[in-house]
């Protein structure tokens, strides 16, 4: 295989299809970005139907082999893959790094948490088991099966790379389905690695293939007869728009969309903990994750014993170069997201939000050409304002002040987004409730970024998920695979004659 920095290098980002890299007949690029330095690192195609259409004719061809394949053999395929990923995981974690602009640790978590899914895949065959009634009538048994669904597709965003196409490829190919994953591209490197170490492994040609592009790409994907299913993370509009396209064709949808995560200061909290958490969360990845902390409720007294040191801490947050030691925030996607966040924090203030800090004109001594932006917290925020509703996807606190824990809860039962949220507290009767109560999909206690573990399985409620199963762990299982059941009896144990009524159970 080529090593990581040859396929981070390379001036020519394409497609990986049927077990190796495809010459796209689409003549459209795209160019790839240095977050760092502003400078163009390579240009990547953007396929068109047709580019799509071979990919996923290669994971047809491949899906009768390997949905045949014992799942025990396709574990121990998965467990190879593992291993490499294991091996080459700061490969992984640069190769983010360089057209993401996360700093290098966070690269590596990144990884970390795609292994976490990786290992639970390998688990399949247990994960597969159906269950089983004998003698549910007289001579009749009854079992039900899960068997998977055919080619499937999974359409990712820049913001982890490598961790979300994780969510989904690993589990799907494991049940026994073929996959066809359409990055990002902003940062599509990182999949054309991950597609190596997969061929390296030992998968069948067609198994996993990657096809660059845009919503061309996504709308081929969305409308090809031969996908039976598809999985996105993104944006709430997008996502929607996924999800009723893709129905529309027939397909089962699993769309991940928007947040704006609010975590929930109460006056009794360790003050030096909440801020810690708030810092770590809303700043960290320049605050491009969907579960980043972007609203911070803050209950009576807390604001003020808040606010003073989050702001120094803000302020004083070192910001540079992923790959440079010490860095504690790097730049943001793109120079269009940073305007886009930019254009956002001038909304909030014209609208009565005070700039506590105010990162709009940082410069970065050296990369001057790169796309950063200082952390940016925001006081008196009210429900309602653009910069409350809004999801920026970039290093902005909002800060909003209520007098109680119930004004707090209906701050966030206000809001269209519910995929996470977090409460910060030393009084468990409080948290019991919080717990209890909130409409969240994902929640914490004390917990700033309650991201659940590979087989407890990620998703929103509301506007922040659209279809009827999370991503990853045994609801991934669910959304790759269908249920069959089965009724069987032998001739010997058949009754004479025929039977108009309804069955039961004798």
């Amino acid at each position: 295989m080529h090593s990581p920095e040859q396929t981070c290098s390379l001036s020519q980002i394409g497609n990986h299809i049927a077990g190796a890299p495809a010459t796209a007949t689409s003549t459209r690029r795209q160019a790839v970005f240095d977050p760092a330095t502003g400078a163009i690192s390579g240009e990547v195609v953007l396929s068109n139907a047709d580019d799509v259409s071979a990919a996923v004719a290669a994971a047809k061809a491949a899906f009768p082999a390997w949905a045949e394949t014992p799942p025990i053999r396709r574990a121990r395929l998965m467990n190879r893959f593992l291993g490499l990923v294991n091996q080459h995981k700061d490969a992984l974690a640069r190769a983010i790094t360089l057209e993401h602009g996360k700093v290098f640790n966070d690269a590596q978590g990144e990884v970390e948490r795609a292994i976490d899914v990786i290992e639970f895949a390998c688990g399949m065959p247990q994960l597969l088991k159906g269950d089983h009634t004998e003698q549910v009538s007289t001579g009749i048994d009854n079992w039900t099966m899960r068997q998977p669904l055919g080619v499937v597709a999974g359409i990712t965003p820049f913001n982890f790379p490598v961790m979300v196409p994780a969510w989904m490829y690993p589990v799907a190919i494991a049940a026994g389905n073929t996959f066809v994953l359409k990055p990002s591209p902003l940062d599509p490197s990182p999949t054309l690695l991950a597609a190596e170490l997969m061929r390296e492994a030992g998968f069948p040609a067609g198994v996993f293939n990657v096809v660059q592009g845009d919503k061309v790409a996504v709308d081929a994907l969305l409308e090809h007869p031969d996908v039976a299913a598809v999985s996105f993370v993104g944006s709430t509009p997008v996502a929607q728009s996924i999800y009723e396209t893709g129905a529309r064709h027939g397909k089962r949808v699993q769309a991940l969309g928007g947040a704006k995560n609010h975590l929930i200061v109460m006056p009794d909290a360790d003050i030096g903990q909440a801020v810690d958490a708030l810092i770590g969360a809303a700043f960290g990845s320049a605050g491009e994750r969907c579960m980043a902390i972007s609203v911070a409720v803050l209950v009576g007294t807390a604001a003020d014993a808040v606010l003073p040191r989050l702001a120094e801490r803000a302020r004083t947050l070192k910001i540079g170069s992923g790959l440079a030691a010490g860095v504690e925030m790097g730049p943001i996607i793109s120079a269009a997201a940073r305007q886009r966040i930019v254009d956002g924090i001038g909304r909030g203030i014209a609208e009565g939000a005070v700039p506590v800090v105010d990162g709009r004109g940082l410069s970065v001594a050296g990369h001057e050409g790169g796309f950063f932006l200082g952390a940016t917290v925001l006081d008196q925020v009210r429900p309602g304002m653009g910069v409350h509703r809004e999801e920026l996807f970039g290093p902005v606190l909002a800060c909003v002040r209520v007098a109680s824990f119930e004004e707090a809860l209906a701050v966030v039962h206000g809001h269209e987004y519910a995929n996470g949220v977090s409460l910060y507290t030393r009084d468990g009767g409080v948290a019991r409730e919080f717990a209890r109560r909130v409409q969240v999909g994902m929640v914490g206690v004390n917990v700033p970024i309650p991201v659940p573990m590979a087989w407890h399985g990620f998703g929103g409620w509301k506007r922040s998920l659209f279809g009827d199963m999370h991503a990853y762990g045994e609801e991934g299982v669910r959304f790759y695979t269908r249920q069959k059941s089965v009724m069987q009896r032998w001739p010997d144990s058949i009754a004479k004659g025929a039977e108009f009524a309804m069955p039961v159970a004798r």
